[in-house]
């Protein structure tokens, strides 16, 4: 039977390999602490939304999730063997900058089955402080009656003027899912692309204070 939670050629048994892959291989250059993960909706219709300052950011958080997760993925990603691999996973590949709504239906499709797709609204890699956001995210989720879930993300990204780090400290933090404002047309996509970003600022804020507060603890705890 097929699931309809994934695009039509992915494999069930190979997307729980490649969660596997995620958690146990993936992980282990770093020291990752997740935070929120119990805010996880474990059924229905979700767009995940998350800022962006890595290329590890998509394969760890696609560990994180206890359910299938397709995530859009830019296409230059797919050729070859990865290629491959991210379509019998699920993943769904993106041009950027060019009109293509054939993957953004595709994850529509799996929305209105009640699956979880995560975007990354900044549509690049940056300093992932979400000074920006696309519409896409938000016309999935009202597209397809979805909740938001947003993630926020510190330690992915390496400081400039610094080499290589040892096991560096990554932390994610899951924010509650948001329903986001009804509103018709151009106008009301804007309305609820900027209500993704807001929800993002703010939780990569709490995140910071977060890092700040366990910083602290732990030099107490040093010194003790």
């Amino acid at each position: 039977m097929t699931d309809r939670t994934l695009p039509e050629g992915a494999s069930g048994g190979m997307h729980r390999f490649g969660q596997w892959i995620s958690r146990r291989i993936v992980r282990l250059p770093f020291r990752v602490r997740i935070h929120g993960a119990q805010r996880i909706p474990r059924s229905g219709p979700v767009v995940l939304v998350a800022n962006h300052s890595s290329l590890i950011d998509g394969p760890l958080l696609f560990g994180m999730i206890p359910r299938n997760a397709v995530f859009l993925i830019k296409q230059e990603m797919f050729r070859g063997p990865l290629g491959w691999f991210l379509r019998r996973i699920g993943q769904l590949g993106v041009r950027r900058g060019e009109p293509d709504r054939t993957p953004l239906l595709a994850a529509v499709r799996v929305l209105r089955a009640g699956g979880l797709v995560g975007v990354f609204p900044e549509g690049t890699r940056g300093a992932g402080e979400m000074d920006s956001a696309q519409h896409g995210a938000a016309w999935l989720a009202r597209a397809s009656e979805a909740k938001v879930l947003p993630v926020a993300c510190r330690g992915t990204r390496r400081p400039e003027g610094r080499g290589r780090r040892l096991l560096p400290r990554i932390d994610v933090l899951f924010g509650e899912p948001i329903t986001l404002p009804a509103g018709k047309g151009r106008a009301g996509l804007v309305v609820a692309t900027d209500a993704v970003r807001t929800e993002l600022v703010e939780l990569i804020a709490e995140l910071d204070r977060l890092v700040a507060d366990q910083h602290q603890d732990d030099l107490r705890g040093k010194r003790a």
